[in-house]
């Protein structure tokens, strides 16, 4: 067992007001610890000293172990194209304290450090995955994170009690404007939240992204006059990062009064220019994720992904949540949940939005397991391909959560509320009550 053990330090005798704390886990072919020093000065200082001089940078420089707990020992590796033989595996759990001196307040250059060529090709770990970034506050101190927040979100929809009703204009794609308003109109009238563009829809010749903005930012206005309610057009605005302060821009003069990113798409470092231009919310899709978090021993866990979207200003966040169909376990839904809402420094809470599948159904269990209603869902077809149109849709919803208010089952209570009636048809077989 060979290794320098500059790389160890005691986490109590340091300033950690300099570091970040970084939580990996990976496996070895070779002893743990040798790993692990390998891994601090790849992704840190690596060559640490010029030749014929005197000198050493890893003391200032270097990242630091912490913590090393070795879990187990493994009979194969988790990923065993990527090993061609081996005689021993480690499977180990590590701390490792990163001199925030290396790159400063740039999320681009935080994540070239923990999750670049360093970590990912050090000698002897084959896998390794990200579990968790730690910030200091005085590193938090130097961003701005969501300008509005779940407290904000709520003065913006004028909504207090409740989880949020966002819904995914459907069709998303091949609709023109105008068809495509009268939907997200319809929802309004029916008491929806908020109205949004999918992500796939972008500036296209058959929707053109000032043309669509317009049509429904004035239809918005409408159908606030009409229902007296709060009525929020969320348009996506993902694009090349040079053309997003230009479609900002335009789709708040036309009305669009929260706009959305694909943040991994368009990379962190765009949306936190955004945030730092825009005087509207910011919601983030989590789109180019699932390649990064899905593998279990590899990758970066998506916990992380979500701290780093409200870190750089997303007001609120949209992820896989329960359901078959978004193949992500209960427990990694609900630590999602809690990072976009526990205390972060100065750094304000973003709204947590699980999605996946949802209708008037899925409010009760969510806010039972959530335990609050900080919150938000975003079905598409509940809404939009709803028997009755996407007004009813949008009744469906609020019907759902006066029986989760009132204790009574959805069954009992959609005997007098017909679209709730119809809701449940649509989503479990049963026949309507009627």
């Amino acid at each position: 067992m060979s290794y320098d053990k500059i790389y160890y330090q005691d986490w109590e005798k340091m300033d950690q007001e300099k570091y970040l704390i970084l939580d990996y886990y990976f496996e070895s072919t070779i002893d743990p610890h040798e790993a692990a020093a390998h891994l601090c000065q790849e992704q840190s200082t690596a060559q640490w000293k010029r030749v014929g001089v005197d000198e050493d940078l890893r003391p200032e420089f270097a990242s630091k172990i912490i913590d090393l707990q070795v879990e187990r020992e493994l009979e194969t590796p988790s990923l065993p194209f990527q090993i061609d033989k081996w005689e021993k595996l480690w499977g180990t759990r590590l701390k490792i304290a990163y001199p925030i001196a290396n790159f400063g307040p740039r999320i681009p250059n935080m994540l070239t450090a923990v999750g670049g060529e360093g970590a990912y090709y050090s000698p002897g770990i084959y896998t390794i995955k990200l579990h968790d970034i730690i910030f200091p506050d005085s590193y938090l101190d130097q961003f701005e994170g969501p300008k509005f927040g779940v407290e904000g979100l709520r003065k913006w929809t004028n909504v207090f009690d409740r989880p949020l009703f966002l819904g995914v204009i459907k069709p998303n794609i091949g609709l023109a404007p105008e068809p495509f308003g009268d939907l997200a109109y319809q929802s309004w009238l029916g008491g929806l939240d908020i109205a949004k563009d999918d992500e796939l829809l972008c500036d296209t010749e058959w929707s053109p992204f000032a043309e669509r903005t317009k049509v429904l930012g004035k239809l918005r206005a409408q159908a606030e006059q009409k229902t007296g309610k709060r009525c929020v057009y969320l348009a996506n605005i993902t694009d090349e990062v040079d053309r997003m302060i230009e479609l900002h821009d335009i789709g708040v003069k036309n009305g669009a009064d929260m706009l959305m990113i694909n943040a991994m798409c368009t990379g962190l470092s765009g949306v936190r220019m955004v945030r730092k231009h825009t005087e509207v919310p910011l919601v983030a899709h989590f789109d180019f994720i699932a390649p990064l978090v899905k593998a279990p021993y590899y990758g970066i866990h998506s916990r992380v992904i979500t701290k780093l979207q409200r870190l750089s200003g997303c007001d609120m966040i949209i992820f896989p949540g329960l359901g078959s169909r978004m193949k992500t376990p209960e427990i990694e839904v609900f630590e999602n949940v809690n990072t976009c809402l526990d205390p972060m420094g100065p750094i304000k809470p973003s709204l947590p939005v699980p999605a996946g599948s949802q209708w008037a159904g899925s409010l009760g269990p969510l806010s039972k397991r959530v335990g609050h209603t900080d919150f938000a869902i975003v079905p598409g077809r509940a809404v939009f391909s709803h028997p009755g149109g996407p007004a009813s849709g949008a009744k469906s919803l609020h019907q759902g959560w006066e029986a989760v208010e009132k204790g009574v089952s959805l069954e009992e209570y959609a005997k007098e509320h017909f679209e709730l009636a119809q809701a449940i048809q649509q989503f479990t077989g049963k026949e309507k009550v009627k």
